[in-house]
């Protein structure tokens, strides 16, 4: 399956991860490594993971920090910014032209992105009117994603009474992805947290009238605006 991933959706990966959604938290002692949350985020082994960022490093598109940690150079970060622009504008010509299911989309871009020029997603980019963000919720634009990270919180860290505005969902799990669709958990919904369940790791929310449950993992995966 390793074999199955390419440098720029490892370094696609790595950029979800470098900026992450609400408040920076340093890595601290005892956090899962870079190259553990990679392998999880891709269902690869861990030695698989360490190996490829061996070779990023190696490229120069990544380096280590003070605490091991990769961080992308100004190459790695510039190769990995198109990356992402590419992968959310092909989301959009197979939703908005194709009729694909955001959910099939998100498929579909990971197996024929690499495929188009940059020439090409301007071009499609233009025929589609510049879309503002993908059928998930991303902005295309990625210094305004790094900016608008600031505004968000995953649904799973927000306490009992708060509601908010869902603005996009975690792509990396494509069952889960499907999963937000079939429920109704989708970008501009407005969803309500009820009560807050730890030892059974699931939330009570509210969500178009309805009461639901919601396991903490999924909760963990949809980002919103509080209210």
């Amino acid at each position: 399956m390793a074999q199955g991933h390419s440098v720029d959706e490892y370094l696609e990966t790595i950029y979800f991860l470098a900026f992450p959604i609400g408040e920076y938290h340093p890595q601290v002692s005892g956090a899962p490594t870079l190259a553990a949350r990679v392998a999880e985020m891709l269902g690869v082994s861990r030695a698989s993971a360490g190996e490829m960022l061996k070779r990023l490093e190696a490229e120069g598109l990544v380096e280590r920090g003070e605490r091991k940690e990769a961080i992308l150079t100004p190459a790695g970060r510039a190769r990995a910014e198109q990356v992402v622009r590419k992968h959310r504008i092909v989301e959009r010509l197979l939703t908005d032209f194709m009729g694909y299911t955001p959910a099939e989309a998100h498929v579909h871009a990971d197996e024929i992105g690499e495929s188009f020029s940059d020439d090409m997603i301007e071009r499609v980019s233009e025929r589609l009117g510049h879309p503002d963000r993908c059928p998930h919720g991303w902005p295309v634009d990625t210094d305004f994603e790094q900016a608008e990270n600031r505004e968000l919180a995953a649904l799973a860290d927000l306490g009992p009474g708060t509601r908010a505005e869902i603005v996009r969902l975690a792509e990396h799990d494509g069952e889960l992805l499907h999963w937000f669709y079939d429920q109704g958990f989708v970008p501009g919904t407005q969803v309500e947290v009820r009560e807050a369940q730890p030892a059974a790791e699931q939330l009570t929310v509210r969500l178009n009238g309805d009461e639901r449950t919601i396991a903490e993992k999924a909760a963990a995966g949809l980002f919103v605006r509080p209210a």
